[in-house]
């Protein structure tokens, strides 16, 4: 059963139709937010939680790392994507963090590539670590997208100023991976410094 609009009066239906008219401004504006667009939305600068001097991280205990699980696959790897994998199993240098619980370690599955097993990485935060490239890159891959409805002007004239509810995103990060430069080996290349 649908249902039907209201018997109204000639106020109440101007009424009705000025909400409709903000709903479907509202609708049409939530349509054009999209994933590229996300992907442009500005990452906030937030403090990096790891405090090291480079001499403690020159200092600091050499910690590699391997996968705590691996779950083979059956699928034949692509020897089309030799040269990329070479350059992503490079073993890097990096400091990871979790924003969102301080301090616990971050427990992640990775699979770049397929016919690659399936690998479970414990690794620890705020702690100079060695892993392979892929790992440091999928850690700094973790963020996600706020959205938040705020009322911002939209139009003046000479009498009036007029206001209106906006969507607008925010990036937040959710986990967070940069280099620990000690002056050892540590091959970072790209946007992300991976």
């Amino acid at each position: 059963m649908k249902n039907k609009r209201p018997e109204l009066n000639s106020t109440g239906e101007l009424e009705l139709q000025k909400v409709e008219k903000q709903l479907n401004e509202f609708t049409e504006e939530v349509n054009q937010i999209n994933f590229n667009r996300m992907d442009l939305t500005r990452k906030p600068e937030v403090e990096q939680q790891t405090k090291l001097s480079q001499s403690q991280i020159a200092n600091s205990k050499e910690v590699y790392l391997k996968p705590f699980k691996k779950v083979s696959c059956q699928e034949k790897f692509n020897e089309n994507f030799r040269n990329a994998y070479e350059y992503d199993k490079e073993y890097v240098h990096f400091i990871a963090e979790n924003k969102e619980i301080i301090g616990e370690c971050i427990d992640m599955w990775t699979k770049p590539y397929a016919g690659m097993p399936a690998e479970e990485w414990k690794v620890p935060v705020n702690t100079p670590v060695w892993a392979p490239r892929y790992v440091a890159e999928q850690i700094k891959r973790k963020y996600y997208h706020r959205m938040v409805m705020k009322d911002i002007p939209t139009g003046q004239d000479h009498a009036a100023t007029y206001q209106g509810t906006m969507v607008v995103d925010t990036t937040i990060p959710r986990l967070d991976a940069y280099p620990a430069s000690s002056g050892k080996k540590s091959i970072f290349m790209g946007s992300t410094n991976f």
